[in-house]
């Protein structure tokens, strides 16, 4: 099992990674964060994606879906943001956020490393 700091650093390996976050949520504060900077700042990002998050649980739930959320996926121009939610044991109202350079991501191979680093992580 990996911890908050070992798994951002793994995700922040991940080809094309500009940042990555662990996100609570229910509060929309970033327990940790790696990368971003002057192009991404991550704490906003992060209350930014929670309402991201919350919209669209409350549209499963208007519509009646019962089914969970895997991730999510923002596409923009020049960027990829991709927000894991985690289901395992003590993860609930978290998720994981990356953000990837659109030019240098491999989106498949991000997602399938993003669910390795979600099954290894012990908050």
């Amino acid at each position: 099992m990996a911890n908050t700091e070992t798994s951002l650093k793994e995700a922040a390996s991940i080809d094309g990674a500009i940042g990555a976050a662990l996100v609570d949520y229910t509060s929309g504060m970033a327990l940790g964060t790696i990368g971003g900077g002057k192009e991404l700042d991550l704490n906003v990002a992060a209350a930014g994606n929670t309402d991201v998050v919350r919209a669209k649980v409350r549209a499963m739930e208007l519509l009646g879906l019962n089914d969970e959320i895997e991730d999510i996926l923002i596409t923009l121009g020049s960027h990829y943001h991709l927000i894991r939610l985690l289901k395992g044991r003590g993860t609930n109202g978290l998720f994981l956020y990356l953000a990837l350079d659109k030019s240098r991501a491999n989106l498949a191979m991000a997602r399938h490393q993003l669910k390795k680093i979600e099954n290894e992580l012990e908050v």
